[in-house]
């Protein structure tokens, strides 16, 4: 389990909290649907839960383990970024040779797994490649293949799905089911609210940093008296009323 408790980030110069006193808790085999507006608050509470920020207040843990231990605490995570950065040099199959190393990753089983994976995200061939040459859609394609490499029982995707085709997208929703249908926690954002009410079991709607919702689509439809409201609607009128 995923636990978010009362986590809450400043920036110097802002008048209002980035984040502010948000609480989650989201179980294994879910895959939480986190949405909000531009500027809601998704991003930094995403770079709080990986371990790129560190909040004002709060706290984070996963499966007991503490987000201040670490080593142990990331060593569960994948992580997918929203503008992925890579060492333009090194080709594809170097920077995930590289990210095994990390992981203490054996012969074997990173062979198989990039093999796998690769395969999956259609990335085979151009792996040789460096990445400098490789298209916003390669880049998502080959970060996807980084945050899964390892097997983490918790994957975090900021828009994972920006920038790749039609059939990559396709894969990417099968893969997170299948993910999650091992016990695992996916937690992803999105902007495109079709894909999060085709593909999440919970959502999390965050305005202005703080949550306004957490929930199944189904509960949210029944707390509005809208049971065949679209989540789009659901979520316009959510976050409106905030405004």
């Amino acid at each position: 389990m995923l636990e978010c408790t009362a986590l809450t980030k400043r920036y110097e110069g802002k008048e209002r909290a980035a984040v502010d006193s948000l609480s989650l808790s989201i179980e294994g085999g879910e895959i939480f649907g986190f949405l909000g507006p531009n500027g809601a608050g998704k991003s930094t509470t995403i770079r709080m839960i990986v371990g790129l920020l560190a909040p004002d207040s709060g706290s984070i843990a996963f499966d007991g383990v503490a987000g201040t231990e670490q080593v142990a605490y990331k060593k569960m995570i994948g992580y997918c970024a929203d503008e992925p950065t890579f060492y333009e040099k090194m080709t594809g199959l170097e920077h995930l040779s590289f990210l095994c190393d990390i992981h203490q990753i054996d012969a074997g089983r990173r062979s198989r797994r990039i093999g796998e994976l690769s395969e999956r995200m259609q990335l085979t061939r151009e792996l040789a490649d460096e990445i400098s040459s490789y298209s916003h859609g390669m880049r998502q394609k080959l970060s996807v293949i980084a945050a899964l490499l390892h097997e983490p029982k918790l994957l975090i995707l900021d828009e994972p799905m920006v920038g790749l085709d039609p059939k990559a997208s396709f894969t990417l929703k099968t893969m997170l089911r299948e993910y999650a249908l091992s016990g695992n926690t996916v937690f992803f954002s999105t902007h495109v609210l079709e894909v999060a009410q085709q593909l999440c079991t919970t959502l999390g709607i965050i305005g202005e940093g703080r949550l306004l919702y957490s929930g199944s689509l189904a509960d949210l439809r029944s707390k509005n008296g809208a049971d065949q409201e679209s989540l789009e609607s659901l979520f316009l009128s959510l976050t409106e009323e905030q405004a």
